[in-house]
């Protein structure tokens, strides 16, 4: 009887100790980076999520030996749990002064790239950013490089639906719209039916990692980074970045 309640406590501390070792990860709705396969703002499970950044995590994870959970919701969600609870992280997000002490960085996994668009076929050239002080810019409520635009007294002009920004172009009510190199052609083409917008000017790169939080198992967050180099240095990170058209 007492080597049966010995093996049974062995398998409840192992079970405990596996539960309480699973990798649990968010992330955000943000095409073509973090997306649902279902189009839905929210998602339970890692194969309902897609894009560049989960392609290339799910590539990372391949790579340890850890278990883990994928879940797509809210960004301040993510964030919260990532930054309150050990064993916790949030992809792909960049680091900030406030959120760099919270966690540890694994990446990056991506770069976004602060973009300047025209309408297709535009004739607008720009070789710095100060040329664009001629131009009424479209940005996005809220977003860091609208804000960015704007503290440094470019003539910006926010909306809260961000693709829509493409039909402005068209129309002639803006001359350029700020946004991701990647996701601003995205987003004009799935919310505006506008393709073919004109790149005018890269003007800044921000690289958005895996933020895990710094109360995680130390053996775990070694896992991770040694994960990570072997996929740079296999290839695969380049080869999924290309594949998304970087």
């Amino acid at each position: 009887m007492k080597r049966k309640i010995g093996l049974l406590l062995g398998l409840l501390i192992t079970a405990g100790t596996a539960t309480a070792e699973e990798l649990r990860i968010y992330t955000e709705q943000y095409p073509p980076y973090n997306m649902t396969t279902n189009g839905q703002p929210f998602a339970h499970k890692t194969e309902d999520i897609s894009g560049l950044c989960s392609d290339i995590l799910k590539a990372l994870m391949a790579k340890t030996d850890l278990a883990y959970t994928t879940k797509l919701r809210a960004l301040n969600y993510g964030l919260n749990r990532a930054g309150e609870h050990p064993d916790h992280a949030i992809y792909c997000v960049s680091k900030t002064a406030d959120r760099e002490p919270l966690y540890d960085w694994v990446g990056p996994l991506a770069s976004i790239k602060w973009t300047l668009f025209a309408k297709p076929g535009s004739s607008i050239e720009l070789d710095n950013l100060e040329d664009a002080r001629e131009y009424r810019i479209g940005g996005y409520n809220g977003d860091v490089m609208t804000s960015y635009l704007d503290e440094k007294g470019f003539d910006v002009q926010a909306i809260s639906n961000n693709g829509l920004n493409a039909r402005r172009l068209e129309n002639d009510q803006i001359g350029l719209w700020v946004a991701d190199g990647l996701a601003g052609p995205y987003l004009a083409a799935d919310t505006a039916n506008v393709t073919d917008l004109k790149h005018v000017l890269v003007f800044r790169e921000t690289p958005m990692y895996l933020a895990v939080n710094k109360e995680t198992d130390p053996k775990i967050l070694k896992a991770l980074h040694e994960g990570y180099r072997k996929l740079v240095e296999s290839g695969e990170k380049e080869a999924i970045s290309q594949a998304y058209g970087l």
